[in-house]
């Protein structure tokens, strides 16, 4: 089974596929992100659906990359006989849903396999085929797929198998088109003709970015992974393509975040207005508004890429999940959780869109009230926190703070853009949360900040305290934490996100380093002026990333390797906001000459 880091990205802004460096596409859920599988070899064997297309000598190639500033991925395999490329794309969704292939002839001659098993729902059901005008047609229930080529095409043991040769010079094309299955098949996509638009498409989109730098590289390859994880006919973001993926391999921390973080909103709107994105943001707000519309006591953590708030957990028991890591789920049950943070994040990411894309009276002012007024009642409580543990619920610190940052972005719109609402209330509001979070969330004798009131364990999310506006970072308190954290919740030199044996979170097992976490430190130690640490912890990341650029959601830092739902936009999410932390403090280190030149 191919690691994690093996997998690469393809998406067309509706769903994504994973192509391993052997050339097998093992992970694709069609027609959207949240849609059963038809390839699912990612969780189980090929017998649970995959499409390689390779050399037929096998094995992992050469080199792979994207092509400059696209989604389009060029693989390259040297054997004995001749050079052969391969690139590998998925057409932005116009009429059909493609997976297009190219295979071309660099040098010599080289033999090729092709095999397509289509296994749909989750690798469970083997469509029935048949030729169609010449075509390939696969067809089970609601799915239909089209396979078109000019390379042969044979049927062997439940898969379609292509045994052909490529010489220097030669192109053959592979175009996969999946459609519901009472729709009549339209004529074959014109491969090269798709090649052309794919990679216009990406590359116009590139240039739209606006972040320059030392990392301006890995900034805009993060920026297109985080694009082609948005859900373009409503805006939204999933938090990854996939499900399952363990963050501890063989364990059961193994969840579907084929879904919407409300968490992820002030993060990746900060994250694509600061890149010039300004299109991608309001689409996301868009979503964000129309999602949480109804009755505030309704909040939900997480929604639907189109909304939908009934997101229940169950198992696949038919997979057996990757290197036997069970149980494969579907659907995500932490959804009914109460995690009072989110307030917090929404209030902040539509404050913050207000204040970059000039909307001073909206129908977001209506929402943030209703919100808030909701949260003035809740924020006592305990809750599941940010991490969504399973165990008991707790007072919180980082939920506390973020209770803080609704109360201080609702008096700040009313200062700033003269709406109405009880300003008076609120700012008291504010004071009060702050002084219940100083007097119950800061360690008694280490002046730190704790994971939950009466708590002496540590979380990565205090690293954001600082960011959001709750104390600056010269704070002692701010200083004592970040400290903390790098001492305390350290695996070879990266950052944990808390410590699960002794944080009571409700399951077994241990688990990675959090990528997100170790980029959250970055900007914290930027922010309190040890550039040097944090350029080199900044630097020691970047090559976490594998060798296209993408990032999961965790690290082993003892088998180094990548673990967790693959790629992870909070991870990637990170690297943004770390990067321009790092640019934004060397800038403020420069003597005055030199910044002004």
């Amino acid at each position: 089974m191919s690691r994690i880091e093996d997998y690469a990205l393809l998406g067309d802004l509706h769903t994504a596929a994973l192509v391993a460096r052997d050339g097998s596409i093992d992970w694709l859920c069609l027609p959207h992100f949240d849609s059963p599988s038809c390839f699912a070899s990612l969780l189980g064997t090929p017998d649970n659906g995959r499409w390689l297309l390779a050399p037929a000598g096998g094995g992992e190639c050469t080199s792979r990359r994207y092509l400059p500033d696209t989604l389009v991925l060029e693989t390259l395999w040297e054997t004995e006989t001749g050079t052969v490329r391969i690139l590998d794309f998925m057409p932005p969704r116009e009429d059909v849903i493609d997976v297009v292939r190219i295979v071309e002839g660099v040098s010599g001659k080289v033999s090729m396999r092709g095999e397509l098993a289509l296994r749909f729902d989750y690798g469970h059901v083997i469509p029935w085929v048949r030729r169609h005008k010449g075509v390939l047609h696969a067809v089970a229930g609601p799915d239909s797929a089209y396979l078109s080529t000019t390379a042969p095409l044979e049927g062997k043991h439940f898969r379609t198998v292509s045994e052909f040769e490529v010489s220097e010079g030669e192109r053959i094309p592979f175009v996969l088109t999946w459609m519901p299955s009472h729709v009549p098949y339209k004529p074959q996509t014109d491969a090269e003709v798709s090649l052309e638009k794919t990679t216009d498409f990406w590359t116009k989109w590139s240039q739209r970015c606006c972040i320059d730098g030392p990392y301006e590289d890995a900034v805009r390859g993060s920026l297109v992974a985080l694009k082609a994880m948005i859900y373009e006919p409503t805006g939204a973001i999933v938090a990854a393509p996939t499900t399952s993926l363990p963050e501890w391999v063989g364990g059961p921390r193994n969840w579907d975040y084929r879904f919407c973080w409300l968490r992820d909103a002030s993060l990746t709107l900060e994250s694509l207005l600061e890149a010039g994105y300004t299109e991608e943001a309001k689409a996301w707000r868009d979503w964000l508004l129309r999602a949480v519309a109804g009755d505030p006591a309704d909040l939900q953590i997480m929604y639907s890429i189109t909304g939908k708030r009934r997101l229940p957990e169950f198992e696949l028991e038919w997979l057996p999940g990757y290197e036997s890591s069970r149980p494969v789920r579907d659907g995500n049950a932490a959804a009914d959780q109460l995690q009072l943070d989110v307030w917090g994040e929404v209030i902040d990411g539509l404050a913050l869109t207000r204040a970059n894309l000039g909307k001073h009276t909206d129908a977001a002012w209506d929402v943030q009230v209703a919100l808030m007024k909701h949260l003035e009642k809740i924020w006592r409580h305990k809750d599941n926190g940010l991490w969504e543990m399973r165990g008991p619920k707790r007072h919180f610190v980082y939920s506390k703070v973020m209770a803080w940052v609704a109360a201080d972005r609702m008096v700040k719109a009313i200062d700033e853009f003269g709406f109405d609402g009880p300003r008076e209330r609120w700012a008291a509001l504010r004071d009060e949360i702050h002084a219940d979070v100083l007097k119950h969330g800061v360690h008694p004798d280490h002046g730190y900040f704790v994971q939950a009131y009466g708590w002496d364990e540590l979380d990565a999310s205090l690293l954001l305290i600082p960011r959001v506006g709750f104390l600056p970072y010269s704070d002692p308190r701010v200083i004592a934490t970040i400290e903390a954290v790098q001492r305390e919740l350290h695996a070879d030199g990266f950052v944990m996100r808390y410590r699960p044996e002794a944080s009571n979170d409700g399951l077994p097992g241990g688990e990675g380093v959090f990528i997100a976490c170790s980029f959250w430190l970055v900007t914290a130690l930027a922010g309190i002026g040890r550039l040097d640490e944090a350029r080199d912890l900044f630097e020691r990341l970047l090559t976490l990333r594998n060798d296209v650029g993408l990032l999961s959601e965790e690290w082993d830092p003892h088998a180094e390797r990548q673990l967790g739902n693959m790629p992870q936009a909070f991870s990637h999410l990170g690297l943004v906001g770390a990067a321009l932390a790092l640019r934004e403090a060397e800038r403020a280190a420069e003597p005055d000459d030199a910044a002004e030149a």
